[in-house]
């Protein structure tokens, strides 16, 4: 039998074209544009408004304090110059993640975003109808909204606003105005009232301790609230004091007594500072681990308190306490 090779060398180069034909249709093209690189913005520090870099031709300012409070939230702290007048803008407020660029607070039912890129912050409404929520925060018609440069350098400390917390709460159309300062080496605690008959205006000299929070309630559920002021030592026991205090019939308002801790015998088997209060419906709760030996155990004491009127005044009383273990 006679074997054609040139036949089968053309067999093969049709095959092997065939091939390579095959091969050309399935190649993926290489993408040679340059992807684009996103880089989650450093949203921490300080943010001044314009009139920062000109402050010492005496223009005024603000500035906005960033700080990270857990994972997917941060503390606002809006502060602004104070040594020549009354200050601008004073705010504190907390905003919960959306994304990496974009924060949001719910103030008095309204979303306030704040949206950080290229090294600034843009606070602005959600909406543009409630622009006025954040002119309540300034006077003299200014407004929080706006556009703040960061820096990369503390803030002014001859010319800032001293004001370590401040909070405005509403219930039961009466308005409360909570803060704090240092003055003569000591923290001061601010509290006045509006919407009262006999508005309450009162200072009290915490020592070093600071505000942590304050709530409000309608505790003894009579149709006036309480205010609760949590004041946290800073030392390493980080021991909460209550200052808390109760609206009479919607005219005036009245200290209401907490015991500390300390010297409450019933509750204060075990405790050593570290302790947590919350308002929970018409309670006073509060939270500790419980030293043993003078070690912290694996338990925790939960103290619930009830508003009872007094003699002269009212007062938290304990009503019942629970230990759990953390096993």
């Amino acid at each position: 039998m006679r074997i054609d090779f040139k036949n089968i060398l053309l067999i093969v180069i049709v095959v092997f074209s065939a091939c390579k034909k095959t091969t050309k249709k399935i190649e993926v093209p290489t993408n040679t544009e340059p992807t684009e690189t996103f880089i989650t913005p450093k949203i921490t520090g300080n943010f001044v408004s314009d009139g920062y870099s000109k402050r010492s031709e005496g223009y005024d300012w603000v500035s906005v304090f960033v700080n990270n409070t857990n994972e997917n939230e941060i503390s606002i702290k809006v502060r602004s110059r104070a040594d020549q007048k009354k200050p601008t803008c004073t705010w504190d407020a907390t905003a919960i993640k959306i994304d990496n660029y974009t924060y949001e607070s719910i103030i008095d039912g309204k979303t306030i975003l704040f949206q950080f890129k290229d090294n600034t912050l843009v606070i602005q409404p959600k909406n543009e109808a409630d622009q006025g929520i954040l002119y309540f925060y300034c006077s003299g018609g200014a407004t929080v909204a706006g556009t703040y440069k960061k820096i990369n350098e503390a803030l002014d400390q001859t010319q800032i606003d001293q004001t370590q917390f401040l909070k405005v709460l509403n219930l039961q159309n009466v308005g409360f105005n909570v803060s704090s300062k240092p003055k003569n080496g000591n923290n001061q605690l601010s509290v006045f009232t509006f919407g009262l008959t006999n508005d309450f205006n009162e200072t009290f000299n915490i020592g070093n301790n600071t505000i942590s929070s304050a709530e409000v309630e309608d505790l003894n559920s009579d149709g006036s609230p309480e205010l609760i002021v949590y004041v946290q030592s800073q030392d390493e026991f980080k021991k909460m004091t209550v200052f808390a205090f109760s609206v009479n019939n919607q005219k005036s308002m009245s200290q209401v007594y907490f015991q500390p801790t300390e010297e409450n015998a019933k509750i204060n088997t075990g405790y050593n500072g570290n302790d947590e209060f919350t308002l929970v419906e018409t309670y006073l709760v509060q939270r500790f681990p419980i030293y043993e030996d003078g070690t912290k155990s694996n338990k925790i004491k939960q103290v619930q308190y009830k508003l009872v009127d007094g003699e002269a005044l009212r007062r938290f009383e304990v009503e019942k306490q629970n230990i759990y273990s953390l096993d």
